[in-house]
Formats: structure tokens, sequence, C-alpha cells
């Protein structure tokens, strides 16, 4: 794409329904695994976090153990 161009609104409305789409499936899989007890896993600025079944956070990897 050259920069510059305008996009259609058409791909500006597919592009937020996809993200609509991916930000649901995440969800779904979070509380999957909160119900299942397995630690959900992120990344911010380049450093990998957990969450725990308990609810706490830690950078520690609890897949390690």
């Amino acid at each position: 794409m050259r920069i510059g161009k305008r996009l259609s609104i058409e791909t500006y409305r597919k592009a937020a329904e996809l993200q609509r789409i991916g930000n649901r499936a995440v969800q779904a899989a979070q509380e999957e695994n909160r119900r299942l007890g397995i630690p959900n896993a992120y990344s911010r600025n380049g450093k990998c976090y957990y969450e725990l079944p308990n609810g706490e956070i830690t950078d520690k990897n609890p897949f390690e153990e």
C-alpha cells in the first residue's frame, strides 16, 4: 500500500469486525483457562507475565515447574 492512499470505509468496518471477533475469542480462552485452573500468559513491552488461577500476576513461568 502506498503512503497517503486512503482506505475505504468498508475496509475500516471489516478491520473493526475482525478485531471484535479476535477480542471475543481471546476473552473466551482466558475465561476457559480460569475455569480450568490454567494460568493465562501475557506479553507487555517484550516481557512475559502470567495470571495465576488465584488472580496473582507474576513474571515467573508457572509452566516450567
